[in-house]
């Protein structure tokens, strides 16, 4: 509870808890409403899409604001603007539907707050509390973004059920919450002596992450994880079609992840890491993809949920190092730029080993494509070994990296 004694991240997490819960029910139900209006499954596609182009598109500008500007505020406006997101989506839903445009250009708008806020927030928690308190402030940071990931769709289906409006305004009322929480923030986080804004300045986020061979492996190391032992997208083909537990398994099975990633994740804010965290980290990957031919070749649902459980716990652990590693080792006036290049790849990971996932799922079979991706995150862990001999090196999460 080291962190949490903290007000300001009290307030960050409380301020996360009311504006990310309802992020993910929003995108929850606007899928579902759209799906319901059209009966078009490849506008699914377009909601993800519409929702991580911001990311991609202006991943050069999010990380400088970041840096540029007092991060606690940024936060919040960051909410206020999916706020702003929701109540568009209440009025198109008590409107005429037949337009579905509408949609797309309001997830513009979540998206540009959604892709202002991560750079942001994770580099805003090393200004919260000491040096030696970090990692426990990570673990609760990571640990809070998972409880919203499993709670938000989950509630956002329930309360669909009574209507998508009432989604909608809900969440709006939350969003407002969150966003009134982190003005009470007292950090500032304001630059003295800016930089004035050049492409240089703009890149400079690029550049330090090539020139930093701890960032630039951790991150290499989970872009390609991620791209090839990704396996939510064939959750409900292994639900239906291999296991034979229907949607309701499918449910299951995602709720395993979660729930293997949450508990982990509030076992690392007891736990210091003072020793072999480069060589932890690789373990933690190697136990992932284990996990991932695991559920590749079982055909019994209680094996399937014990390996998606180990699935979250591998992945959990990879977080959590490799967002403390990268936060630890970047300056704070570059946090914010190297956060948005983080955050743009880890971004493209999921939507593209989502892709990756379905289409050789379509080519060679579901069980081909999931084995593939496990023996594929062993044979990533390897060559980043050879490659990236100063992550593997590292020994503690402390400032001197």
């Amino acid at each position: 509870m080291a962190a949490l004694r903290y007000r300001d991240v009290q307030l960050l997490m409380i301020g996360k808890v009311f504006g990310w819960i309802p992020l993910f029910m929003v995108i929850t139900a606007i899928g579902y409403q759209v799906y319901d209006v059209t009966g078009k499954v490849e506008n699914l596609a377009y909601i993800g899409l519409a929702t991580f182009a911001p990311a991609l598109g202006l991943s050069l500008i999010t990380g400088y604001v970041a840096d540029l500007f007092d991060r606690k505020k940024v936060v919040g406006c960051c909410y206020a603007r999916v706020g702003v997101s929701a109540v568009l989506f209440l009025l198109w839903s008590l409107g005429d539907q037949t337009e579905i445009w509408p949609v797309f250009a309001i997830l513009l708008l979540l998206g540009t707050g959604r892709a202002f806020y991560h750079p942001a927030a994770n580099s805003l928690v090393p200004n919260l509390v000491p040096p030696e308190i970090f990692p426990n402030a990570v673990a609760w940071h990571t640990s809070t973004n998972k409880i919203a990931q499993t709670i938000g769709p989950m509630l956002g289906g329930f309360i669909y059920l009574a209507g998508p409006e009432y989604v909608y305004a809900i969440s709006a009322c939350g969003l407002a919450v969150g966003a009134i929480t982190s003005f009470f923030i007292k950090t500032k986080t304001t630059r003295a002596g800016k930089e004035p804004t050049s492409w240089r300045v703009l890149f400079a986020g690029l550049r330090y992450v090539y020139d930093k061979k701890i960032i630039f492996g951790a991150i290499t190391l989970d872009l390609f994880v991620v791209l090839l032992g990704g396996v939510t997208a064939l959750l409900p083909v292994f639900a239906k079609d291999i296991l034979d537990v229907g949607p309701a398994g499918a449910g299951m099975l995602r709720g395993a992840i979660a729930a293997g990633s949450l508990a982990t994740g509030i076992a690392l804010t007891r736990i210091s890491m003072t020793r072999s965290v480069g060589v932890t980290l690789y373990i933690s990957i190697l136990v992932f993809g284990g996990a991932t031919i695991l559920f590749g070749l079982s055909t019994s649902l209680w094996l399937s949920l014990v390996a998606m459980v180990i699935v979250g716990i591998g992945d959990m652990v990879s977080v959590y190092i490799r967002v403390t590693l990268i936060q630890i080792a970047t300056p704070d006036d570059m946090r914010g730029r190297v956060s948005a290049v983080n955050s743009v790849f880890t971004g493209a990971s999921n939507e593209i080993g989502e892709f990756r996932a379905g289409m050789m799922a379509a080519a060679f079979g579901a069980v081909p494509a999931v084995l593939f991706g496990g023996i594929g995150c062993f044979a990533v862990a390897g060559i980043c070994w050879a490659a990236f001999p100063e992550l593997r090196k590292v020994q503690r999460m402390d400032r001197e990296l």
